[in-house]
């Protein structure tokens, strides 16, 4: 992993894989002409070669270590045009319980982040306006295994998180998309190891609720991939802390969420991450143990497998107790996956420490990871979102 993170070497390595691709173009193709040789009967044959160019991206990311970081300074000089808006520290007597112990222990504070709002009112120069009565609003929290990704409109996912919210026009106007901090590890610089996403993710609550003046009950807390799993501890952390402030939202949205990054699952021969191997792509990023370093930290050596707040959906660990109190959650999996086990393992738990009504679970046979979020994968994406839509009708009718 990452053998490739020095020059001279990483940009013959990137030249070299790009030569590979457009070698290997015509042998995707030429393997995926029948439907019983592609990954999934039912998938088209571009859906199926841009999945085999998609692993290839990916790997070569994790060989070189091509994360490519926001200048965040740069965004707020587009403030307007992006939806830019600033995000004030959370306060530290905010901070309690496990949390804040372990912030302790990784050094971690609260700092200045940003985010973007989506829909109504951004390019007028008025984004980011107070809430009007009883205002429905989504809270999205990006992928990108906790080591990349962004909410800016202007990259790479702005489109398709646009494309979800407008799906969801007919609960909502406008929705608020956050850019955590990212973590990293050795071989790289060490920084931002858990907590710090989720206290990025504790300011942005806080800014919905005390400066704009959301009702809790109001706000909709989403997340896809690593940003579904942010999303969950978030309202964990809310329901747990019962700070008088912060109420819990109205609503939680669960996209593939990435729970167990000490792939606790995957010692069974039979597992989604072996199983769905030819339909996904994200077995490097789970099993290079990249991302749980990072956000470990100085945390004690196995947490990935054994804490909670890590890796909600471990089998190493018994949540029995821990889940409770959720708000109604909506958890969205793709049956191609390889995350699927452990994200139905995280319903499981839910629906065992809450009212098993109020958690819903919908998965698309046929579907890879966070498919909600992927351009190419038509119909599994419009028609997810559709029914996360559907859903946060009935939840909102019944209030």
């Amino acid at each position: 992993m990452f053998a490739f993170r020095h020059q001279p070497l990483k940009t013959v390595y990137i030249v070299y894989t790009l030569l590979a691709v457009l070698v290997k173009l015509p042998y995707w193709t030429l393997v995926s002409l029948s439907p019983s040789w592609r990954p999934h009967p039912n998938w088209t044959l571009g859906r199926s070669v841009t999945l085999s160019l998609l692993r290839t991206v990916i790997e070569m990311i994790y060989a070189t270590g091509l994360f490519v970081g926001e200048d965040a300074e740069k965004s707020a000089k587009s403030a307007n045009k992006l939806g830019f808006i600033w995000v004030e520290p959370l306060p530290s007597e905010l901070l309690k319980g496990e949390i804040a112990a372990m912030a302790a222990v990784n050094k971690t504070e609260s700092t200045r982040t940003y985010g973007y709002w989506y829909g109504k009112d951004v390019g007028s120069g008025s984004h980011g306006g107070k809430a009007q009565p009883d205002e429905k609003v989504l809270y999205h929290l990006h992928g990108g295994a906790f080591v990349l990704g962004s909410a800016n409109p202007s990259g790479q996912m702005g489109q398709v998180t646009a494309d979800y919210v407008k799906e969801c026009s007919g609960v909502l106007e406008r929705a608020f998309c956050l850019n955590y901090r990212l973590s990293s590890a050795a071989p790289f610089k060490a920084e931002n190891p858990f907590p710090a996403p989720l206290i990025d993710a504790l300011a942005g609550y806080r800014y919905l609720v005390e400066t704009l003046g959301f009702k809790a009950t109001n706000i909709i807390v989403s997340g896809d991939s690593a940003g579904g799993h942010l999303a969950f501890a978030l309202v964990r952390y809310l329901v747990q802390e019962a700070i008088p402030t912060l109420p819990p939202p109205g609503a939680v949205v669960l996209l593939s969420p990435t729970g167990d990054w000490g792939c606790t699952h995957d010692a069974n021969p039979g597992s989604s991450m072996t199983r769905n191997a030819r339909s996904d792509v994200v077995q490097v990023i789970l099993q290079s143990g990249y991302t749980a370093r990072a956000l470990c930290g100085s945390l004690p050596e196995g947490s990935a497998a054994t804490n909670s707040w890590i890796s909600p959906s471990s089998l190493h660990i018994d949540t029995h107790g821990l889940f409770i109190n959720f708000p109604p959650t909506f958890i969205l999996a793709g049956g191609a996956e390889q995350t699927l086990d452990p994200i139905k393992t995280l319903y499981d738990r839910l629906q065992t420490d809450n009212d098993a009504n109020k958690i819903t679970y919908a998965e698309y046979p046929g579907a890879s990871h966070d498919f909600i979020m992927a351009s190419y994968h038509e119909p599994e994406k419009t028609d997810g979102a559709k029914e996360v839509a559907r859903w946060l009708g009935t939840v909102y009718a019944a209030q």
